[in-house]
């Protein structure tokens, strides 16, 4: 199993729940089984207890992710080193996968759990996952998507670091808000600049309020 999905783990977790939307998904065991997804012998664990202990987890994980999208990665790595110590793992080397050219195994990572009880289990392996993520491509590579009000933790794993929304979806709907912005200042500025060429125009009065012509009126001839 790629180290890769470990990290998912983590986001996952995260978004369960969206905050500036009031909405959350991890309510019951159920929710927490399907966490798990494919680790169906570590979802029949879950018991309800489980939902409190994700969703302690889940606060502290999207601190990581919110300390690292502002630029502060020595607190991404602090807050993210004491969930490593709080929910140890013992990784191992697994070959349950076998290459197609010869059969010989494929031998690879894979991070295993002694936890007492799913929750802990799971906020192993998701803090696991995101540190071998973190240190091997940049805590710059943690983000929080930009598209209000959506919020959610991504992983950018694009190849100039340019990621900055969780999903596609996401990213229409800043693009589309962003033009419509522009379009409007566009209308208002066209706008103002119509208003101000309608406007009459005329002598402009001096400092004492009268126009130009009334002012060389009333100046006094000399007489030779």
């Amino acid at each position: 199993m790629e180290l890769a999905y470990y990290s998912d783990l983590a986001v996952q977790l995260v978004n369960s729940e969206e905050p500036e939307r009031g909405t959350d998904k991890l309510t019951s065991v159920e929710a927490v089984r399907e966490l798990f997804g494919a680790s169906k012998q570590a979802a029949r664990r879950a018991t309800d207890a489980d939902v409190t202990r994700l969703r302690g987890v889940r606060g502290r994980l999207r601190a990581v992710f919110e300390a690292a999208d502002q630029g502060d990665e020595v607190l991404a790595v602090d807050l993210l080193n004491a969930l490593l110590l709080e929910f140890p793992v013992s990784p191992q080397i697994s070959g349950h996968e076998f290459r197609d050219v010869d059969g010989s195994p494929k031998w690879h990572m894979h991070i295993a759990d002694y936890a007492a009880n799913a929750g802990a289990g799971y906020a192993a392996t998701a803090s696991m996952g995101l540190a071998f993520h973190l240190t091997e491509l940049g805590a710059d590579r943690l983000g929080i998507c930009e598209a209000s009000p959506c919020r959610n933790s991504y992983l950018d794993t694009s190849t100039n670091r340019s990621r900055r929304y969780c999903s596609d979806r996401c990213a229409t709907r800043a693009n589309v808000a962003a033009y419509r912005a522009r379009k409007r200042l566009e209308s208002e500025r066209s706008e103002r600049a119509d208003l101000l060429a309608s406007q009459p125009s005329g002598p402009r009065p001096d400092r004492t309020g009268r126009t130009a012509d009334a002012a060389h009126d009333s100046t006094p001839v000399t007489e030779r």
